[in-house]
């Protein structure tokens, strides 16, 4: 099976499968935090929203990761 077969993975899916879940974060937990409304965060992992920079870079700092990342999956 090729990677192909699959569905890209939405920005959604990875904040909440990949980091919200695994930490037991709350989606407005995490809107606290990276001081952005909790509609943002829920409307991004409902897929209703795109990840801006600004949030990509929130996001970044408060996971470590490279804002880039997030970036990268708004754009595909």
């Amino acid at each position: 099976m090729s990677n192909r077969d699959f569905p890209p993975v939405t920005p959604g899916e990875l904040l909440e499968e990949e980091f919200l879940k695994p930490m037991g974060l709350s989606q407005y937990r995490l809107a606290k935090e990276i001081h952005v409304p909790p509609r943002r965060i829920n409307e991004i992992v409902k897929g209703k929203r795109a990840i801006t920079a600004d949030t990509a870079l929130r996001l970044g700092r408060y996971f470590g990761t490279a804002a880039q990342l997030w970036v990268n999956l708004r754009s595909t």
